[in-house]
């Protein structure tokens, strides 16, 4: 027995010798991945605040737009009546225009005295009849002003609310593509559950997450077989679903690494498992690379306390992070 530990003890120290040191060049490149990573995911969620209020916002504007239409409709109703009255009027007075003139042509042969008396009452109708008819024709400008204007306003308003129900209907797919996701690859990672893998959705996104032990000895960068058994299923799906970016973030507890080869610390670590995962994924050659992004956390995104075993352990983790492509709704926003 004795025998054996020594033989286990002499093989661990060769693996850990046969480390290398990352140069200082890779290592800064790897920040500054780290660093856009980290922008992309402040950018899609500031954009999906950004669409949360401008949803709200037109939703405020299309009910200005609904009162003043309603008031207009309300006063082009009023104006309607009043032209009706009007013209009634005028139709009124013209009759009685008509039967002046024939009572005027009647009386021709009567005295000069209701000769000139039928004929001022002729004047004043006409002059009546002309004020009648300025007054119906500047109601009727007024009331197709009126409906132009109610015509216009419409015709943005329908305009508006076409843009919001697409709006609404991009996000609620964008919400039905990544629940859709999210029980694809629970189904395809169905056997590895109680292996510490979970798949949940976080921020409009899937999260893959797999501890340590299910895809690395401790300190390594080399998949063991089982977390590999894993991945290629994973990648099957991938492969199906063309539209979904990947971002593979590695992760570690607060222990410091001890160097012992091109791994400086846990920077390093974190980088190199997510390289090392993506280079698995990408034995699909039906998985674009250009869908992928690796990016490594080291100690400083934890989901549980570094100061249990237990917590550390949970820490230690490799997080991959599908994200449905946004591109309809950023056309509609352009």
């Amino acid at each position: 027995m004795n025998r054996v530990k020594l033989y286990l003890i002499l093989a661990s120290i060769l693996m850990l010798a046969g480390v290398s040191c990352v140069p200082l060049q890779k290592y800064r490149s790897t920040e500054s991945e780290l660093q856009q990573a980290n922008q992309q995911l402040n950018r899609l969620k500031g954009e999906n605040e950004q669409l949360k209020v401008e949803n709200a916002e037109m939703k405020m504007q299309i009910q200005r737009y609904e009162k003043r239409i309603d008031g207009m409709i309300k006063d082009s109703l009023q104006r309607i009546g009043e032209w009706q009255r009007l013209s009634h009027a005028y139709d009124s007075l013209y009759a009685e225009h008509s039967s002046l003139q024939d009572s005027y042509e009647l009386l021709l042969k009567g005295s000069q005295k209701e000769s000139t008396k039928l004929m001022r009452q002729l004047q004043d109708a006409q002059e009546e009849l002309k004020k009648k008819e300025a007054s119906l024709a500047a109601l009727e400008k007024s009331l197709n002003e009126k409906k132009l204007n109610l015509d216009r306003l419409t015709a943005e308003l329908n305009k508006r609310d076409a843009r919001l129900k697409e709006l609404e209907s991009i996000l609620f797919k964008k919400d039905s593509v990544v629940r859709a996701l999210r029980n694809v690859v629970s189904e395809a990672l169905l056997g590895f559950e109680g292996e510490g893998l979970s798949v949940n959705i976080r921020n409009g996104k899937v999260y893959v997450s797999l501890e340590e032990n299910l895809l690395f000895p401790s300190g390594s960068t080399v998949v063991n077989p089982r977390g590999k058994e894993a991945l290629k299923k994973l990648a099957q799906v991938l492969e199906r679903n063309p539209d979904i970016n990947i971002t593979i973030e590695g992760h570690t507890d607060n222990v410091p690494y001890k160097s012992k080869g091109e791994i400086k610390d846990n920077w390093d670590l974190s980088v190199m498992r997510a390289t090392a995962i993506i280079r698995i994924i990408l034995e699909n050659k039906g998985i674009d690379p250009k869908r992928l992004t690796a990016a490594g956390k080291g100690e400083f995104s934890p989901i549980a306390s570094n100061k249990t075993a237990e917590g550390r352990a949970k820490n230690r983790r490799t997080e991959i992070i599908l994200t449905p492509k946004l591109d309809e709704l950023f056309k509609i926003l352009e």
